[in-house]
């Protein structure tokens, strides 16, 4: 067997989830009355949408910490939705080890949901006002193991609390009685019921206080190690990807930029974009910040530019990045890049 088959194959096998050519998009449009207008003196018919992710690859590892990062609007929480089958792709698929799923009925799809959990970014909108604690953490399990006995439920209960650090003598209280962090705790150990291999993290913490925050990345961090467990994290706090990623994949306008081990991205970022990202992070050992300014601002994702989406706000911009689509190349390091410039040379 040759070497490339060999990668290929160990590739494979620690494949996890698997996104290929992932487009969403909105319409804006439902009914023909709202689609015709005049233009020109002449009745025209335009169907517009927002297209929010826009033809996205991305692979995601056994027991890595997967981060995307990115600007508010780009298509990180809709990346997200898809991903566990909230949101129906327009095109594209979702492959979960080697099965793909998002073209699945509610049905087949209920042995994958239980493998696969979602962690809210609101812990104030995410748990039911009206159940208890220990009557959220048992609904999952109820549903997807209905023949377990009520002192197994139980002790998984208390257990479950335990380990995300809540107090099982407090199972009998409503959210309203928690504060925002111990609500995400819960939310946490709601996503732990079912054992799943697979959570997706949109922004968990970015609606907590800056004190609470770090107690609850650290609780993902040793969930993550003692369950060897599979994040797809989503945020834009570029210090918590250097803290929490295992990779991060950058996006812009709903496409992937840059994808890179976490270490080579903020040494050595190669995308335009993503030097701006990690320039307006605060340094202490720098005398002047250094600040990469960039030109206009982000264009709608109902109008997207043509070529490359970044190319109206990147100096390094030139006419094939006008007017054709850069896709995701090895830049040589396994950095994986979609820049004509970088491709070119024209930047290191």
């Amino acid at each position: 067997m040759s070497s490339q088959a060999v990668a290929a194959e160990k590739s494979a096998a620690e494949e996890l989830l698997r996104v290929e050519g992932l487009s969403r998009e909105f319409p804006l449009t439902s009914g023909l009355l709202e689609q015709l207008r005049f233009e020109g003196g002449k009745l025209v018919r335009r169907q517009e949408s927002v297209r929010a992710v826009n033809g996205v690859d991305l692979q995601v590892r056994r027991g890595e910490a997967l981060c995307v990062v990115g600007e508010s609007g780009c298509g990180k929480s809709t990346l997200a939705r898809v991903v566990m089958g909230l949101i129906r792709p327009t095109a594209g698929s979702v492959r979960f080890e080697g099965t793909r799923i998002d073209n699945l009925s509610a049905e087949k799809l209920l042995p994958f949901r239980r493998k696969m959990q979602m962690i809210f970014q609101n812990p104030y909108a995410s748990l039911n006002p009206r159940m208890t604690v220990k009557q959220t953490l048992e609904e999952p399990v109820r549903f997807h193991s209905p023949g377990i006995g009520r002192a197994a439920l139980g002790d998984k209960v208390n257990d479950v609390m335990r380990s995300v650090g809540v107090d099982p003598g407090w199972n009998e209280r409503f959210p309203h009685e928690f504060s925002g962090g111990q609500r995400q705790r819960i939310s946490i150990a709601r996503a732990l019921m079912t054992d799943p291999e697979f959570i997706v993290a949109d922004e968990p913490i970015s609606a907590l206080d800056v004190s609470i925050q770090a107690q609850v990345l650290n609780l993902l961090m040793e969930a993550q190690e003692q369950r060897g467990l599979t994040y797809l994290f989503i945020t834009h706090d570029l210090s918590v990807v250097e803290h929490f990623g295992t990779r991060v994949a950058v996006m812009y306008l709903g496409a992937l930029c840059e994808l890179a081990i976490t270490g080579q991205l903020f040494s050595r970022p190669r995308h335009p974009y993503t030097q701006a990202l990690l320039s307006a992070i605060p340094r202490l050992d720098q005398e002047r910040p250094s600040h990469m300014k960039l030109m206009g601002e982000v264009p709608t994702p109902i109008n997207l530019p043509s070529g490359c989406f970044f190319h109206p706000r990147c100096v390094h911009a030139q006419d094939r990045c006008r007017h054709e689509l850069p896709k995701l190349f090895d830049s040589g390091d396994g950095t994986l890049v979609a820049c004509h410039a970088v491709q070119e040379g024209r930047l290191d």
